[in-house]
Order: structure tokens, then sequence, then C-alpha cells
């Protein structure tokens, strides 16, 4: 451990990369244009095989097969296919669901257009306890995961577990239950130069895997959410302090702006936006800076993307379809600078590194996306010119056979020839 932990604090000039919200510590990053966007997708009973799988998307413009579906692989399974991660060497692609404990891997790295399947971990239950593995955060050599819930009582109590990029497991790391931990989990992100590991929280399988309508409903049900955030060590792995942050803080967004120090969030529950950042003493705070549309409409907040520079933030918020952009000049005060409706309904935003194209899915959960006419299922490409987003492609997932549309992740053609050597 100690060996992998040193190698995580010395990557000092880790700013660059080829999509904003990936691990700093990622190599063979893309340099200019993507080629492709990946995106994990939920298999739907009755809907083509039905299985969750790995579509892959040509989004090169100069491409004849711009916004089209050029391959897709199934599992075979349909487990609430949800979150994915590259590891360190950026070959690879582990994904899971949130109703089971298995990750699939896939090498996008030997044919970046058509992704294998290679292999499946299957042990993350039985070594560590946890269940629904969502976030996969490449560390040197090593893939850390964020579970939400638990093999015993299927609820918010979960923890992290660590493998190697062979997919032998090393170790678990509960969340913390004392100090004002609740226990909970959903994303991770470090900061090297400051040796720190940041997690949110949300809530167990099951209220995740209940209908959203039923779920409100539920008065104790709602009581079941993540209500804190923790600073790690990230050498000792061990927690150091935890915040008090309300609604159920989901992604987290280090500034890459090497001059900055602080993380920025977004509360689902409470449409709120929350700053960790460390005061004039070092000493790691958290504190609520922004509000996301009405919050008494329940817009619920979903994913975020911070600018290359730490001056902008993408959220969407699911109930409106809303995509806003956030002026992050002074991160203590954002200010709503533009919104557009992208969608009936949207989670995922995926943005490329020089700010320019935009990339939007659908689905949240599968018992939590809306039915009828709103049920839109697809990934859209947007041109960013600092002023408009202008729709450039749409797959219709549903129309396609694929499933409901999640998680992405942005390939290249380079790859290919780095892996093979020419």
């Amino acid at each position: 451990m100690r060996w992998f932990v040193l190698a995580c604090i010395s990557v000092i000039g880790v700013a660059h990369a080829d999509e904003t919200c990936n691990s700093p510590y990622i190599s063979q990053l893309i340099k200019g244009q993507e080629d492709y966007v990946y995106v994990w997708t939920l298999g739907v009973e009755g809907l083509g095989d039905g299985s969750d799988k790995l579509v892959t998307i040509d989004v090169n413009p100069k491409s004849k097969r711009y916004g089209k579906v050029i391959s897709k692989v199934s599992t075979g399974a349909r487990v609430e296919a949800h979150h994915m991660g590259f590891t360190d060497d950026r070959r690879y692609l582990w994904a899971g669901g949130l109703s089971d404990n298995r990750i699939w891997v896939f090498d996008v790295g030997r044919n970046p257009a058509a992704p294998k399947l290679v292999r499946t971990i299957s042990d993350l239950g039985e070594k560590s306890g946890f269940l629904g593995p969502h976030t996969y955060y490449a560390l040197p050599g090593r893939m850390l995961v964020q579970a939400l819930s638990n093999t015993q009582d299927k609820g918010g109590r979960t923890g992290m577990a660590l493998y190697n990029n062979k997919g032998e497991f090393i170790s678990s790391y509960p969340m913390p239950t004392e100090g004002g931990g609740d226990g909970y989990g959903y994303d991770l992100a470090v900061n090297p130069k400051q040796n720190v590991l940041l997690t949110s929280s949300f809530t167990g399988y099951a209220n995740y895997m209940r209908p959203l309508g039923e779920l409100i409903k539920d008065a104790e049900a709602m009581k079941n959410f993540g209500s804190s955030m923790v600073v790690w060590d990230l050498k000792a792995m061990k927690p150091a302090k935890v915040f008090k942050v309300p609604g159920a803080p989901l992604e987290i967004r280090w500034s890459l702006n090497p001059k900055d120090n602080w993380a920025i969030t977004a509360a689902a529950l409470t449409s709120k936006l929350w700053l960790v950042k460390q005061d004039a003493n070092g000493q790691w705070a958290a504190k609520e800076v922004g509000t996301i549309g009405d919050p008494s409409k329940i817009p619920l907040p979903v994913d975020i993307s911070i600018t290359r520079d730490g001056k902008g933030l993408w959220v969407n918020t699911f109930m409106d379809g809303t995509t806003r952009y956030f002026d992050l000049s002074n991160p203590e005060a954002p200010r709503q600078t533009y919104e557009k409706v992208t969608g009936r309904q949207i989670n995922m935003i995926s943005q490329s590194w020089d700010g320019k194209r935009l990339y939007i899915t659908s689905s949240l959960l599968a018992n939590w996306d809306k039915g009828g006419a709103d049920n839109e299922q697809f990934i859209r490409g947007f041109a960013w010119d600092g002023s408009e987003l202008t729709r450039k492609f749409e797959v219709d997932f549903t129309k396609e056979k694929l499933g409901r549309a999640h998680h992405m992740k942005l390939g290249t053609k380079a790859q290919r020839a780095t892996v093979t050597g020419g």
C-alpha cells in the first residue's frame, strides 16, 4: 500500500486530461478532438437483447459515421448499469451496476472503435460486504471502487474497495459512522497535491431500487439519505474530517486550476451547491454557496462538469430537463449565466477538455426515469461557443433497441496506435 500511496502523492503535474471529470492519474490522454463516446447502458426487458451493454458512438465530425452507433457489447445481464471508469493506463474500462456486485472490464485499448469484454470481477460482495459498485477511480496500478450499499441489509452503510488493475482484491475501507459520519457513500475524488481523498453520500439499495414516486411518499425511507462528505488522509486511507452536507451530495469536482485548493458538489434533494475548501489555517471546511433552480419544484440536480480552468460549472437537473452553466470565477458565490432545456429528462453530462463540446444522456435509474412520452432515452451531442448550446446529433436509444443511456467516457483512435505500437 505504501509504495502506491507515495506514487499518488508524488504526482504534481497532473492537470492535463481529455475529460475534466477523469482521475488525474490517467495517462494516454486525448489530444484534440475525441473520436468516440462510450455509453454504459441499462438493459430494458423486451428491448433488443434486454441486457446492459457498452455502446460506442462515433463523435468525430469529420467521420462518415458521425453521430452513429458503431459497436455494442452486451454483458448478458441486467443489473442497473450505472457508472464506469478507466484504469490509469487508459486501456481498460471498468463498469458495473447498482443491483449487483459484478464488475465488467472492457478492453478499449486494443481497438477503441470496438471494445471487447475481457473480464468479470465477481468477488466485491464476498471480499468487502459492499453492494452496488458506483464510482471507479484510477490510482497508480490500482482501481478504487466506491459502493452504494451493503450485502447485509441493503441499506446505505457502505464503503470503498481497492483492487489492482488485474482485478485482484486488495483491501476495503468502510465509510465512517463516528465523528458525524453516516456511513453512506456515493462519489470519490482525489487531490494529489493536498494528500486528500474526498467522498460524498447518497442512499442504499433499499431506496434506489424503488420507484421514485413511491419512495417520495415514504417519509421514513426519505430519512435514509446521506447528509455528509468526508475528507480522507490519502496516504493513510483514513477519514480525517466529516462535514454535514444535507440532501445527498453527489458528484465531486476538484478545480483543475493548479492554483486552487477547492472542490464543488451539488446536493440532489436540496438543490444546493456546496464548496469544500481549505482555509488560511489549512483546515478543510464545507459551506453552501449557491442554489440551482427553484428548490421548491425539486429540479433534482444530478451530474455536474467543471471546466478545465475551474471558472465554470455545468449542472444537469433531471426533473425539468435543464442544463445550466454557473460562473465560478468566485467559487464562494457561483452565478448562473445560462440555461437550456436539453431533454424531458436528463442526467449525465460530459465535457471535452477544450470546452467546445458537451454530451448529455437521459437515464437516472430504471425505477426513477419518467414514463410515457417523457421517457426519452438518448445521447445528444452539443457544440458550445461560449454563449449558446447547439445540438449536433442525437442517438435515440429506444429506437435503436439499446436501452437506457447513462454514463459516458471519451475515446480516441490514438489509443490503438499506442497499444499496438503503430
